[in-house]
């Protein structure tokens, strides 16, 4: 099959290009440093943590393979959140260090960077699979009703609704997630498949705030997604669930001179709305 070049090209002047070697340096800083918080995840259960503009925080695997499904807003106006469908567009539908997980319209600006990976290696696996998921959604009790036709509880929907809770957040902000530590692809028919996690005991996919931040993250009820959910073979998951733990670090400020947090967007051309119709043809 032929590859086809992707729509949305970076331009080399990008106002938001990667400093690798700043991204580096500030994360060495941070983990030279105990975390100011650690927390685990049970299974089947969502937390949900505030990150401070220029902190680093880890979603870790302690025990093994275990997914888990990201939500993040701005912590000061929560309409501004992951968007998980440009983010594909700009970065690709599995992402890795040095990616960035951008924001909604009409903010459009990079809400973390990606520092360190220990999967980054995983690749493409026999079936196409890749690992850190943007394409697929967060496991919910709507769908799971429509498709076993039994009431649960704990999908990563409901989990991290009720982590947003104490926030003043609803079940309305929870939004499209990035699947930590899954591998997906789309199979021969063009549908949507998952494979089982492949994370080890201490695996992490580690970000850089670029904003101040509120984040929930789901224990996905499929656990290690080695067992079917849905389907004639689907049963009990509980066998494969295994907690995650969330780590946050503060940077060294030294290393944080001369970065500039991303702004949000200045398009004021107010969607043709104006008399001026100038640049219609253009």
């Amino acid at each position: 099959m032929k590859n086809y070049p992707a729509a949305y090209q970076i331009p080399p002047d990008f106002k938001y290009a990667v400093d690798r070697e700043f991204y580096n340096t500030v994360s060495k800083s941070a983990l030279s440093r105990p975390p100011v918080l650690s927390e685990v995840v049970p299974i089947r259960t969502g937390y949900a943590w505030e990150v401070k503009q220029g902190q680093v925080f880890r979603i870790v695997a302690p025990e093994g393979p275990q997914v888990g499904d990201l939500n993040i807003w701005y912590r000061h106006d929560p309409r501004e959140r992951l968007w998980a469908s440009r983010t594909r567009q700009l970065e690709g539908a599995h992402v890795s260090t040095f990616n960035r997980l951008w924001s909604t319209l009409p903010f459009m600006r990079p809400l973390v960077t990606i520092t360190g990976d220990s999967l980054n290696d995983y690749g493409v696996d026999a079936y196409g699979g890749r690992i850190h998921d943007l394409l697929g959604t967060r496991c919910d009790p709507y769908i799971n009703k429509l498709l076993s036709g039994e009431e649960f509880d704990h999908h990563c929907h409901s989990n991290l609704t009720r982590a947003v809770l104490p926030y003043g957040l609803t079940e309305f902000d929870v939004h499209d997630v990035l699947n930590v530590f899954q591998v997906t692809g789309l199979n021969h028919e063009d549908r949507y498949f998952m494979e089982a996690s492949p994370a080890r005991p201490g695996d992490y996919l580690e970000f850089f705030a670029e904003v101040d931040l509120l984040c929930a993250i789901s224990t996905c009820p499929g656990g290690d997604l080695s067992l079917p959910m849905w389907g004639d073979e689907a049963g009990s998951t509980l066998s494969v669930c295994r907690p995650l733990k969330v780590e946050i670090y503060d940077t060294d400020p030294a290393c944080l001179k001369g970065w500039t947090p991303p702004v949000r967007s200045d398009y004021r051309g107010q969607h043709g709305l104006r008399e001026d119709r100038s640049g219609v043809n253009r």
